[in-house]
């Protein structure tokens, strides 16, 4: 591993030197990314489950440490909507006093991850599972700002979907047309003003616009001042949540769900950032550092947080080079807490209901459901399972349903593709055949050798009626093997030898040489060589 794996970019940054033209590109684009984050923020905070402080605190703390400590130049940091499922489960369960202890926990478990390379792991999720749950945490999130964007007096909403969906049709009488009308108008004009020109911060000036005709109208419209009326203003001061074991064990599962979905959804912001950017992120730094901004956000009261693939995007289209502009996203918010904080509360909750509907959107990657829906029958289920296991059971379930179904597709995909027995493409030279000893067979094992095609590997050897005088089986195709496949072939080897048969392997690659060399004592009967030259000399001897 590189000795530059964990040095923060801000590090090498640092030691590049800043210009001052650089610091100014980088101050004008945290100000812009944090006029984007402060209505995301505070929407983000409320779909959890939370107040719209936590979601400003979460993306002042972590936002500032992602972005100094992390492995990427221009990562944006703070809450996501990834995590709303998430968060509304623990604090249901918990409260919100679980949630910080599981916040802590999941920052533990990414530095540990970062340092024991996991990150390089990530990238092996499987799309249709990423997908699935993805667009099933859209559709969720979604559902929860039914109530808000219509002004339905519900009373006390399930979390469960379907439970949701019937108290919303339950109290559908209740709709109230001028909770509808600033919903729409919002939706409307973020829409239209990013149609009409993408880089206007549409979320900041819809958000005003609708606070500002909610209160001069007087409209019967709920406000996040009525829903938190005691929202604080200022940063919390640090404190260290109350651990015991009891609820470490209990919040530990969502510890490594929040710890699976922020490392996943940082490299993957990361990885879209080196390819508008043409850098090189540090997949184990930015696990490191995303550790530690949440062990920092859970030390302040706040959410869970990741990188935020929209908020990094728009970091770069505004001309950030460097982390300072991530980390002036989050001074520049701190400094609009502060000064602004209690116009917060003039905000309409239909204007944030329509922000999360377009999140909601925007993570449903329709086009991209769309396209899987277009794959083989086995990747379409795995995509509809995830997705149903997201929005009606739980995304802990889904993911791992959905990893262990991909991962048994896979090998069942493998087994048939490689690692069969094969006699017909195992000399390249029709004279080679001619000339083979008499007695002597030649056979050549292509693919993996794995737990996965033990079972038919070991069928196929088996299937060998005739008895040679001595077999010389290939490996040069077979790039890795397991102990599953050194068993297939020690067991091949056992019952040559009850036939009198001589067996040697020939043309390994390094891997595996090294493998069998280890496994030694189950292949006293074997020979190996190092080509089927050599192999067919010591047979013709």
């Amino acid at each position: 591993m590189s000795g530059q794996a964990f040095v923060p970019k801000l590090v090498t940054a640092w030691r590049e030197g800043f210009t001052p033209a650089q610091i100014r590109a980088d101050l004008m684009a945290g100000l812009t990314v944090a006029i984007v984050a402060l209505p995301l923020s505070m929407a983000l905070g409320i779909a959890s489950g939370a107040s719209p402080d936590k979601g400003l605190v979460t993306a002042i703390v972590a936002g500032f440490l992602i972005s100094a400590l992390g492995g990427s130049r221009v990562q944006v940091g703070g809450p996501t909507g990834a995590f709303v499922v998430v968060i509304a489960g623990v604090i249901a369960r918990h409260g919100y006093g679980g949630l910080v202890t599981a916040t802590l926990l999941a920052g533990i478990i990414l530095i540990a991850a970062g340092y024991a390379g996991v990150g390089r792991l990530m990238r092996y999720v499987p799309m249709p599972v990423v997908t699935g749950f993805t667009a099933g945490i859209a559709v969720i999130i979604a559902s929860g700002q039914i109530g808000d964007f219509l002004g339905l007096k519900a009373g006390h909403v399930p979390a469960e979907f379907l439970g949701k969906w019937a108290a919303y049709l339950g109290a559908w009488h209740t709709l109230s047309l001028a909770t509808l009308g600033v919903g729409l108008g919002t939706l409307a004009l973020i829409l239209g003003l990013k149609r009409l020109n993408p880089r206007l911060p549409g979320y900041l000036i819809a958000l005003a616009g609708a606070s500002a005709l909610v209160a001069l109208l007087g409209l019967p419209v709920e406000t996040v001042g009525q829903r938190f009326p005691a929202m604080p203003t200022t940063l919390p001061p640090p404190a260290w949540p109350t651990l015991s074991l009891d609820v470490v064990r209990d919040v530990l599962p969502s510890a490594f769900t929040i710890a699976f979905l922020g490392g996943m959804e940082a490299l993957l912001s990361a990885v879209v950032a080196d390819g508008m950017t043409g850098q090189r992120h540090r997949a184990g730094q930015e696990l490191v550092g995303q550790g530690v901004a949440n062990m920092a956000s859970a030390l302040f009261g706040g959410l869970p947080a990741t990188g935020a693939i929209a908020r990094t995007a728009t970091n770069i289209r505004a001309g950030a080079k460097t982390p300072l502009a991530g980390m002036a996203h989050a001074l520049f918010l701190l400094l609009i807490l502060l000064l602004a904080g209690r116009l917060v509360a003039y905000v309409p909750m239909p204007a944030l209901a329509a922000i999360l509907l377009i999140v909601a959107w925007g993570m449903s990657e329709a086009e991209r459901f769309r396209h899987l829906m277009r794959m083989d029958p086995a990747e379409r289920a795995i995509l509809l399972l995830t997705f149903a296991l997201t929005v009606l059971v739980d995304l802990t379930v889904a993911i791992g349903v959905g990893v262990t179904l991909a991962s048994l597709t896979f090998m069942a995909r493998m087994s048939e593709a490689g690692g069969m027995l094969a006699e017909d493409d195992a000399l390249e030279d029709p004279a080679q055949r001619a000339a083979l000893p008499e007695g002597v067979e030649v056979f050549r094992i292509a693919g993996p050798m794995f737990f996965g095609v033990a079972g038919e590997m070991l069928e196929a050897l088996g299937r060998i009626g005739r008895r040679p005088r001595a077999v010389v089986l290939r490996l040069d195709r077979v790039p890795y093997i397991d102990s599953s496949g050194i068993d297939v072939l020690a067991t091949f080897v056992r019952r040559a030898r009850q036939m009198e048969t001589r067996v040697v392997l020939c043309d390994m690659p390094r891997p595996v040489w090294e493998a069998l060399a280890r496994a030694e004592p189950r292949f006293a009967g074997a020979e190996r060589v190092t080509s089927l030259e050599a192999a067919l000399k010591r047979l013709a001897g």
